[in-house]
């Protein structure tokens, strides 16, 4: 779909469902001043057509999981069949090729250096076609997860926002720790579609309906579980997405992160390990958009030595999930 198919109902009820991905229609309804059949409608339109998808996701922080931002190089042939592999694995997200079509950007979670030396440091060099990995452990998150691009527009006003704005999540007890079988079924279900209706999470994890109530609640309590939207970027007229590596005095890392995540162009910014030790991934209105962010809002952070851009020609596996499986190649991550 064109962005001129989409209303500023659809960019509400977006933002909506960023700050409560499980409310009921009859709650967005009443905040958004239309009827509940007139959200439902909308919300099957936007996910029938792929513009929307609501997410059930685990906090890697919470439940004690570090994340590496990995990048392959490869030959230029095998960057699609080799992103296609990696999106096929369980623990990745954010699956890219970038801008010159021979390097694959992921991320992916893991609970220990054994199974992170696994990926890293076995299996992918050994790939063919693959001439290089690098990995960047990330040290601390500035802006993503539950904090959504979408929280930056202007869809919902202030009055809007905080009526509709799940509960702050009590972080003092620190990590839970691993995910337990039973919980897994039903965080499985909720990672595919975070509206799933009760009954399907019954059926999933074999609990009655108000047990899987109240596991929602507690999930959700203790920072283990969020919700996000992943949505057309189209719907706000943002058709350029880049991945910018800054190299920053560590004196000013942690003041110039901040700075970097309040822009309201970034989507993630992350402080990583290695020469460039901030990433963020920014998204423009165009490639004129990109220029002008570049020389003024990156050009006016002091602290920035060195800058790598590299926009995302593809993106082939997001937060969640891969859904529809890409195509059989002859290389496999797993």
């Amino acid at each position: 779909m064109e962005s001129d198919a989409y209303d500023d109902l659809d960019r509400a009820l977006v933002h909506a469902l960023q700050l409560d991905g499980r409310a009921p229609f009859s709650r967005f309804a009443e905040v958004l001043g239309v009827s509940d059949q007139t959200v439902a409608r909308r919300y099957t339109r936007l996910r029938t057509t792929g513009a929307l998808r609501v997410l059930g996701l685990t906090d890697p922080a919470a439940v004690g999981e570090v994340v590496w931002l990995v990048r392959v190089r490869c030959l230029p042939d095998a960057a699609l069949p080799v992103a296609e592999a990696l999106a096929r694995r369980a623990d990745t997200s954010w699956v890219h090729v970038l801008s010159d079509g021979t390097e694959v950007a992921a991320a992916t979670r893991v609970a220990s250096g054994r199974d992170s030396d696994a990926l890293l440091l076995r299996k992918l060099p050994q790939t063919p076609r693959v001439v290089g990995v690098s990995a960047h452990c990330v040290l601390h998150e500035y802006y993503g997860g539950e904090q959504n691009l979408v929280n930056k527009s202007d869809a919902l006003t202030a009055e809007q926002i905080r009526r509709l704005r799940a509960p702050v999540v009590d972080r003092s007890k620190g990590p839970r720790g691993p995910v337990s079988v039973e919980d897994r079924k039903l965080l499985d279900v909720l990672a595919r579609d975070g509206r799933a209706p009760l009954a399907e999470l019954a059926a999933a994890t074999g609990w009655s309906q108000s047990t899987v109530r109240r596991r929602l609640a507690d999930l959700r309590a203790d920072g283990t579980l969020y919700f996000d939207v992943v949505y057309t970027n189209r719907m706000f007229r943002q058709t350029v997405t880049t991945t910018i590596w800054l190299s920053v005095r560590p004196s000013e890392l942690a003041a110039t992160g901040q700075r970097l995540a309040d822009h309201p162009e970034v989507a993630f910014a992350c402080a990583t390990t290695g020469t460039k030790n901030l990433m963020a991934s920014v998204v423009c209105a165009d490639v004129p958009a990109l220029y002008t962010y570049l020389t003024t809002r990156i050009a006016e952070l002091p602290s920035v030595r060195d800058m790598e851009t590299s926009p995302i020609l593809r993106r082939i596996k997001g937060p969640g999930p891969l859904l529809t499986p890409p195509s059989q190649v002859p290389w496999r991550a797993s």
